[in-house]
């Protein structure tokens, strides 16, 4: 009787722990079920978010000048969904006041880009992977937080126009920025620049350059290589004097020098044919005005704009240096006689 109820004893223990292995796998089993189920609606709520958001793009596109463009302006996007990589056959992105905080990596993946227009977001960061974009034209990242500048940009052999102004902390570009052989148009104003860069004294295809709103504090002595440069920008620095060899910059026909430090004109500047100067609000040396004009009738109010456009123009910036060679000439002679 004995061996009957320790069989019997082991019987139940035995039935026991069957029943709650049994009953652990059917929980287990009820577990990854559950999480199957989620995963199915997980990944099917993902599709229809994707789906979503790539309907709302599809709406921002728009057919400009033969150009697709997708126009996005004063919306919240922070960010841009992974979808956007279906719309590769954009050419010109023009997102504005979105709040945009990233240029997503996949934008190597608009090798049909031409234009990438960012302003007025809070883009911090240029990827590298914008090098991969050999055919685009326009890159407008302006009133961003842009402070770094990677090299790779260089290699954007097509790039025709930059705008990177109001970034307050830029201060530097890669030497390899010089490679932009097809550069005409550069805005670098309002940032934290100190010198004018000798790679962008180097680009030979130049033509418009803004340095305003910076720090500058001199320009490089051969400034001239700027062959092709038109027109630049220069307000609103701490420029002290400029370098002789400005005056050999013969393409150079509108130069902007008004908020700086400047104490005198170079005297070679004299037969520049600029079709704009500006030398306002600098501490110039000598007080010079020029003689003031006679108007009759409805001439009075647009020769009175005329007279204050040259009053620190070209012709002020001639008598300027008309003035201070008769100043020289009078102290040397001062000199001779009473030697």
């Amino acid at each position: 009787m004995v061996g009957v109820a320790v069989c019997s004893s082991i019987s139940s223990v035995k039935a026991l722990w069957e029943s709650r292995i049994k009953r652990k796998k059917e929980e287990q089993d009820e577990e990854e079920e559950q999480r199957r189920r989620r995963a199915v609606r997980g990944g099917a709520t993902g599709v229809w978010e994707d789906r979503a958001s790539l309907a709302r793009l599809q709406q921002k596109l728009q057919t400009e000048d033969g150009r697709l463009v997708l126009r996005i302006e004063q919306e919240e996007w922070k960010s841009l969904p992974g979808c956007l990589v279906q719309l590769t056959q954009v050419q010109e992105w023009q997102i504005h006041r979105t709040g945009l905080l990233k240029i997503p990596h996949f934008i190597s993946s608009f090798q049909n880009l031409l234009v990438l227009d960012l302003s007025r977001n809070g883009v911090t960061e240029i990827p590298r992977e914008i090098g991969k974009l050999t055919g685009l034209r326009e890159l407008l990242l302006s009133y961003n937080r842009v402070q770094f500048v990677p090299e790779e940009l260089s290699c954007c052999e097509s790039l025709e126009r930059l705008e990177i102004a109001m970034n307050r902390d830029l201060d530097h570009l890669p030497d390899q920025f010089r490679k932009l052989k097809k550069l005409q148009h550069l805005d670098l104003s309002m940032n934290d620049f100190t010198c004018l860069p000798d790679c962008v004294v180097g680009l030979p295809a130049l033509e418009w350059l803004d340095m305003g709103g910076n720090r500058l504090q001199h320009l490089p002595e051969d400034i001239h290589r700027m062959e092709k440069l038109h027109t630049l920008w220069l307000q609103r620095n701490e420029l002290e004097r400029l370098p002789d060899n400005i005056s050999r910059m013969d393409s150079l026909d509108t130069l902007v020098l008004s908020c700086n430090r400047l104490r005198d004109i170079p005297s070679l500047m004299e037969d520049m044919s600029n079709r704009f100067v500006n030398f306002r609000d600098n501490p110039l040396t000598l007080d010079v005005a020029l003689p003031c004009r006679k108007t009759k009738g409805e001439e009075d109010e647009e020769d009175e704009e005329d007279d204050d456009r040259e009053m620190f123009g070209q012709e002020f910036m001639k008598m300027y240096i008309q003035e201070a060679r008769k100043r020289a000439y009078a102290v040397l002679n001062m000199h001779c006689v009473n030697r």
